[in-house]
């Protein structure tokens, strides 16, 4: 069983609270300093005790209740002398943080964090570098949901440019893959160009979500098995996918060009569907599920059993547990979508 990585949250995450926190508690103590020295000295009873005290620290100057003996004017001095100074420290602090931005930052976090506990089936990108930002931009122009979790901070503008969630933090963190959604989630991209951290965040996420489908990033050929091994249902690797793509440029320029152009073509997209137990398309033939939609194409067919048709025969019979490789309009693959399920 995996050890549950908890701990105090990030000093980070407390940048608003954290400054403040020492004003706050001077103005506190100021009060009740007040309150108890004014019903100790002067013999006041609480409420004109903190009358006396909140009229005091806030200069109001609607004078005494009652006259003050030496005593009790020696102790006003003494309170004027520390409220002033917790109050007028809370308001530098106040207005250090609103001039640095800080205090922004950390309402935006705020009402991030209440968006993401309110996300289902979204997608996990762990790391905003060149391969986790390529991978957000392609999930956003599907619609998909996306919360990125990011360690390093000097990225938190781009990821605000960019204008997804995120969570500011070491994804190799159980809490922080909580704290993403990851029990909610459908997918989790690994793109850390660590591949120990993504074989690790693997390991957590998989724990945390038996049915996430996880797709890994690895650097290095011997990453690929522990990756699998730790959970991934896929593992990419950049350097290889590139060679791959260019030696395919190199032989097949035209084939790629039209998987191009079906990638990035505003109305036109290649999906994969899966027929559930109540799909309305379950029992019809490839011919019956494609001819309602103009340009649409089945393109392969897998089976439950995970034989492969490609391209399938027009008779073809769909069945529960098949996956479709369809080419089409966007409006028409997403109502085959809602048959499918």
């Amino acid at each position: 069983m995996l050890n549950r990585r908890r701990g105090p949250t990030p000093r980070r995450h407390r940048v608003v609270a954290s400054p403040i926190r020492l004003p706050v508690a001077a103005l506190v103590f100021s009060l009740a300093y007040g309150t108890v020295g004014f019903m100790v000295i002067e013999g006041f009873g609480l409420l004109n005790a903190v009358y006396m005290t909140v009229t005091t620290l806030t200069t109001v100057g609607f004078g005494e209740i009652e006259p003050l003996n030496p005593d009790g004017r020696l102790f006003t001095l003494s309170l004027i002398a520390i409220g002033f100074t917790a109050v007028f420290t809370l308001l530098a602090v106040l207005t250090s943080l609103v001039a640095s931005g800080q205090f922004g930052r950390s309402l935006t976090r705020r009402s991030m964090r209440q968006r993401i506990e309110a996300l289902r089936d979204h997608y996990v990108v762990c790391a905003f570098g060149r391969v986790g930002r390529s991978a957000v931009e392609e999930l956003a122009a599907q619609g998909a949901d996306v919360v990125v979790v990011e360690v390093d901070p000097s990225l938190e503008p781009d990821m605000i440019e960019a204008g997804v969630l995120y969570v500011l933090d070491d994804p190799m963190r159980e809490d922080v893959l909580e704290r993403a959604g990851i029990a909610r989630a459908r997918g989790l991209l690994c793109a850390v160009d660590s591949d120990a951290s993504n074989v690790y965040i693997t390991l957590l996420a998989r724990a945390r979500n038996p049915d996430l489908f996880i797709i890994g990033r690895a650097s290095s050929p011997e990453s690929v098995e522990a990756l699998e091994r730790a959970g991934s249902n896929r593992v990419v690797s950049p350097y290889r996918l590139s060679g791959t793509r260019m030696a395919a440029l190199a032989f097949q320029p035209a084939m790629l060009e039209f998987v191009d152009m079906v990638s990035v073509a505003p109305d036109l997209r290649i999906e994969e569907l899966v027929l559930g137990e109540r799909s309305a398309l379950a029992g019809a033939t490839v011919r019956d599920a494609a001819s309602p939609y103009e340009g649409v194409m089945i393109m392969a067919v897998r089976s439950a059993d995970g034989s492969l048709l490609v391209p399938p025969r027009a008779d073809t019979e769909l069945n529960v547990g098949d996956l479709l490789i369809i080419v089409g309009p966007m409006d028409a693959l997403s109502d085959l979508a809602k048959r499918a399920r």
